[in-house]
């Protein structure tokens, strides 16, 4: 857990399973990856803050600093979605891709942080894995800190905020990347098979292993 960026107490552990639920057999009943998967648990009304919910990220602050933000080419992972977590927060109610960036935008030379969001489009299944959701062409991306047009309200797709970024500047880098929830709607499930460009990460119960995608 990235401890700075977590609100309240939620869960974001590394665990065994899903196995999917009763009745649910063959492969999407199962972790894509090994056994394990990255536990994400939040609530949606359990501090005394405004909003009161909960929010987690789970994720790596050393070994993408410095990277280029314009060098993602592929991003996305599978997520285990609840029938219970569409009731509380819709079908949209998921996890999302975190970056938190240095945007290097033209405009706001003295801005050297914002927060680059993935928020997925519903998962096709519910109480089971779902397939790869693939980030850049699926869901919408927004920058915090309206360093460009692309916010939460005026949502871009992947090419849209990359290209928002590559004003002609200095590039933006990134600083960490995670996966992460909230601050909205109660959410309980899990995600595997966290990619970023040919780099897959496989959450298991004693650690995260990369593998190499294909």
């Amino acid at each position: 857990m990235i401890t700075r960026n977590t609100i309240g107490s939620p869960i974001a552990a590394l665990r065994d399973g899903p196995f999917g639920s009763f009745g649910v057999q063959g492969p999407s009943a199962r972790p894509p990856y090994g056994r394990g998967s990255l536990g994400i648990e939040v609530a949606d009304d359990s501090t005394s803050l405004t909003p009161p919910s909960e929010k987690v990220d789970f994720g790596n602050e050393v070994d993408f600093f410095g990277d280029p933000v314009l060098g993602l080419k592929k991003v996305g992972f599978r997520v285990f979605q609840t029938g219970e977590n569409v009731g509380y927060g819709g079908a949209e109610n998921m996890p999302n891709i975190r970056f938190e960036i240095d945007p290097n935008v033209s405009a706001h030379p003295a801005d050297n942080y914002s927060t680059l969001v993935w928020v997925p489009d519903a998962s096709p299944v519910t109480d089971r894995w779902s397939p790869f959701l693939d980030a850049t062409s699926t869901g919408y991306w927004y920058l915090t800190g309206n360093e460009t047009a692309c916010t939460q309200a005026a949502q871009c797709t992947f090419a849209q905020v990359k290209a928002s970024l590559n004003d002609g500047g200095a590039r933006p880098i990134i600083y960490t990347a995670a996966v992460g929830k909230g601050r909205d709607f109660m959410w309980i499930g899990a995600v595997d098979g966290l990619r970023i460009n040919h780099n897959i990460y496989d959450f298991e119960v004693d650690g995260v292993k990369t593998r190499r995608a294909g």
